[in-house]
Order: structure tokens, then sequence, then C-alpha cells
């Protein structure tokens, strides 16, 4: 079954006092397309996420976003050196300038040195084992997501597939109809002639090939979408050529209704991974 290209999927983070949250998003791409939204200092973490989204993800573009929510608080020192140092310098000056020695907690602790504060980061390979389970949840989500995609894509593409044949049956009951009708009112010569110009035998017969080709590519797990997309070019190839070689309104029409399905095949190829 073919595999669509959009899905979503989060998982959160959780080691020791950090916690976070890993999301995942992907829509419809060319390619395989990666983009990153992670905190500072963890990009060393950038090929290690990209290995695991490769190994379920073939086309789209990836999104992954990561957010530390909660970390450890800041820690804060006294410096104890620093504070008798100052206190015996200010009692010093109080004792030999005969001052009043009125220094307070607040105006020890403003002073440099005193009070330090150290942020603390959060290290990406230590949050790496409980960021990485996260991951593959979400990944896990997004695959089921675009599996469900996949689903409705091929019954809607079933459907076109499957109306492009009534078509094509139409079209070889007029061309019958026309032969007859020529025969009756044509020379042998000029007959064969109309006959020759007007045959889309092998039009028609590689039209109903790439809708088979087209059918089993809807079977297919992954890698169908550029496929896909190259039969549906085929297709209107061969639309195009027959309604070229035949001059008749009921084909014309027959012939535009392919072309819309096919159109609307490519379109949505476009969303298949």
């Amino acid at each position: 079954m073919i595999t669509g290209m959009t899905g979503f999927g989060a998982g959160e983070i959780s080691f020791g006092k950090v916690k976070g949250i890993v999301e995942v998003k992907t829509v419809n791409h060319r390619y395989l397309d990666v983009a990153f939204y992670l905190p500072s200092g963890f990009s060393s973490l950038e090929d290690k996420i990209q290995k695991i989204i490769a190994r379920s993800i073939k086309r789209g573009r990836v999104t992954v976003s990561v957010k530390i929510t909660e970390r450890p608080h800041t820690e804060i020192t006294l410096n104890q050196g620093a504070v008798k140092r100052y206190l015996d310098f200010a009692r010093a000056l109080s004792h030999r300038h005969h001052l009043k020695n009125d220094i307070a907690v607040r105006d020890i602790m403003r002073l440099p040195g005193v009070v330090e504060a150290r942020e603390v980061f959060v290290q990406p390979a230590e949050v790496w084992p409980a960021l990485e389970k996260s991951l593959h949840k979400a990944v896990t989500e997004v695959s089921g997501m675009r599996r469900r995609e996949g689903k409705a894509l091929g019954i809607d593409i079933s459907g076109l597939l499957k109306r492009m044949l009534l078509q094509i049956g139409l079209i070889k009951r007029r061309i019958n109809e026309l032969l007859k009708e020529s025969r009756s009112r044509m020379a042998s010569e000029e007959f064969a002639s109309y006959q020759k110009s007007n045959d889309i035998h092998e039009e028609l017969a590689r039209l109903a090939h790439y809708i088979d080709e087209a059918r089993a590519l809807l079977k297919q797990a992954e890698g169908s979408g550029k496929k896909l997309d190259f039969i549906a070019q085929e297709m209107q190839r061969e639309a195009n050529t027959i309604g070229s070689k035949v001059q008749d309104k009921v084909v014309a029409a027959a012939v535009i209704a392919i072309k819309s399905k096919v159109e609307k095949i490519r379109e949505q190829s476009n969303n298949v991974e």
C-alpha cells in the first residue's frame, strides 16, 4: 500500500530534572529534506536524528523540533572567603577611622564576587537516550498518519484509473462505429487511408498498460510517488496522440475526461512517498 507524505508526531522527553518535547512534522517534497529546530548546543545530534528519520521516511520535507521546557535551576553559591575578607576590611576601616560599622547583609550580597550564579546547561549527550526514545515515538506516529493518508490516496487513484478504463472502452466502441460508417460511404482506397490515419490501437493498448502499471504501484509500500508521476506523464502523451489522430466529438470528449483524470493522478502523486 502506498504511503502519503503528511504526518505529525510528538513525544515527551524526561531525564531527571530535564523535561522537554520533540515534534516531527512532514509535508510533501520531491526529496527527503530534514530541517532542525534544536536548543542551543544540540546541533551535534543532527546526524543521529537524520539517520533515525531516514530509516522510516524516504521522501518529504521533515521538520524536527526539540524544546526543553524544564531544566535544573540556576546554581547560586556564596563565596565565604570573599565575605570574610570584606568583613575584615570593614572592621579595620571602622576601627582605624572611628566609623560606625553599620554594614548590612544586603550590602554584603551586592559586593563583587560574594554571590556567584551559574546557569546549569543541559548536555546533549546526557539527554540523548531519552530524546532518542521520544523521537522514535514521534516518528512512529508520523508513519501511521502517512500510511492512513496513503490508503485514502490509493482509493482515490484507483477510482480514477477505473473511470479511465471506462473512457477507453467508450473510445473503442466509437472507433468501431466510425469505421463501419466510413466503410459504407468510402471507396476501398479512401477507406484504407482513413483506417490507417485513425488507427489508435497501439495508443489504447499502451494506455491500458500504464493503468495496470499504476495499479501495481499502488500496492507498493514506498517509493511510488515519482514512478506514478512518470506513468501519468506517459498517459497524458498517449491521450494527446489519440485526440490528435481521431477528429470526433465523442472521442474528443472521452480524451478530455481521461486527461482530466490523469492530471488529478499527477497532483496526487505529489502527495505519495
